[in-house]
């Protein structure tokens, strides 16, 4: 495959650029800028929309606040206000209620974050009237919006909602391609081109600007022409896990599956935590994730067929055999 490259810095890069004009327009937004991760884009979006010792709305379990490594507060020098949610989803009335009043003493409330899919929500998708809602109403209250969008296309692909439909009311959001679309590296954050040009003085600040991208970018744009229909496949895998989970009893609760994320509750019964499990399924060359010291997490993507599936199923009814016999 022959790849058209030129230096991104100075967007001479024409696979960069369609792209990013790709990405754009299927936000529905102006202008957008490939960055090497997703955190990068939060961080980037975070940075362009606040100043230090503003005040960001979130649901507790948000990606910004549990995987990276306080970058808001060391980056752009904002504080939290979070909502306690039961996955990730959260309403209207909430951010009208954590809103601040303008104060001489109290931070500035200025930007609201949601999170599509919602990852510590076991991949739960927020449905459309109710992310609109919050998009809307925070922009009557003055606030700025912005959309972690690492798993939007699960969302679409499994509603068939429009990702922009999704991303209406937002200032910003970004699509992650290191998921299920299967890249080794890349996301795209999107914008009005003023937010965007904002974004890029950024990027170069947090060390994310980089030359002959197309080579990148060139997986990106293939990922979204062979590899988005098949997420329903991955969608369908989970399920098929979850199934399995039911009635273990290495679990007390398995939360519903709506997209590729499987999220497990270890069951205090099984005498283990979270790491022990993952190191007791490691055993048998199979491979999970621990959240904390009671849930399992499982995703399905590009790697993972119907015969990982039967590993991991086979696996559980091993272990769950293993501690019967103690």
């Amino acid at each position: 495959m022959s790849v058209q490259t030129g230096d991104e810095r100075h967007h001479q890069c024409p696979t960069t650029n369609q792209l990013r004009e790709r990405v754009a327009d299927m936000f529905g937004m102006e202008d957008a800028v490939f960055l090497p991760s997703g955190s990068m884009c939060n961080q980037i979006a975070i940075a362009v929309h606040t100043k230090p010792g503003d005040e960001i709305i979130c649901a507790r379990e948000s990606h910004i606040i549990f995987a990276e490594c306080g970058g808001l507060a060391k980056l752009s020098g904002t504080m939290v206000s979070v909502i306690d949610t039961e996955r990730g989803l959260f309403s209207a009335d909430a951010v009208t209620s954590l809103r601040r009043p303008l104060s001489s003493f109290a931070p500035r409330s200025r930007l609201v974050v949601t999170e599509q899919t919602s990852n510590l929500g076991g991949g739960a998708i927020w449905p459309l009237d109710q992310i609109q809602s919050v998009a809307h109403t925070a922009q009557e209250l003055g606030l700025s919006v912005h959309m972690d969008g690492a798993r939007v296309l699960n969302a679409s692909v499994a509603t068939g909602a429009a990702v922009s439909d999704y991303a209406a009311g937002h200032d910003s959001a970004w699509i992650a391609f290191t998921k299920g679309l299967g890249c080794p590296v890349g996301a795209v954050l999107a914008g009005s081109r003023d937010f965007i040009r904002e974004a890029w003085h950024f990027k170069r600040m947090f060390g994310g600007a980089m030359r002959q991208t197309g080579v990148l970018t060139a997986m990106c744009l293939y990922a979204l022409d062979h590899h988005v229909e098949r997420l329903a496949e991955d969608h369908s895998r989970a399920k098929r896990i979850e199934a399995a989970l039911q009635g273990c009893r290495l679990f007390s609760r398995v939360l519903p599956v709506e997209t590729n994320i499987v999220l497990a509750e270890v069951s205090p019964e099984c005498g283990l935590d979270a790491m022990e499990l993952k190191v007791l399924l490691a055993s048998h060359n199979v491979k999970v994730m621990a959240v904390g010291n009671h849930r399992i997490r499982m995703i399905t993507h590009l790697d993972v067929d119907d015969v990982s599936v039967s590993r991991l199923i086979e696996s559980f009814e091993v272990a769950e055999a293993s501690l019967g016999r103690r």
